[in-house]
């Protein structure tokens, strides 16, 4: 191992605890439930990506999408709990779509 990727493994770990902790306090911001495995699920593949990138010979696309994965995943959690429904308060009946009364 030269420098450069002594280098990229220390930023690697700083990043996954910062994403770690970020993810954590957010996600008790926002009450989604289990902040500590969606910020496990956030840091993880990053950490993996790191790796991959230094000890595999994998493709960059194959470490930026592992990289990435648990980020994504996260927000699309953080978007489900935090959706408007619309002001509808009463349940949809079985059968119809949530537009049709």
């Amino acid at each position: 191992m030269d420098g450069f990727d002594v280098a990229v493994g220390a930023f690697g770990l700083s990043a996954t605890a910062a994403i770690f902790a970020l993810v954590h306090r957010d996600a008790i911001g926002q009450e989604i439930s289990r902040p500590r495995l969606w910020a496990a699920i956030a840091a993880v593949p990053f950490l993996l990506g790191v790796g991959l990138y230094l000890f595999a010979p994998a493709p960059m696309t194959g470490v930026i999408m592992t990289a990435n994965t648990g980020i994504v995943l996260y927000t699309f959690e953080r978007e489900i709990v935090n959706e408007d429904d619309e002001g509808d308060d009463e349940p949809v009946e079985p059968g119809t779509l949530p537009h049709q009364k």
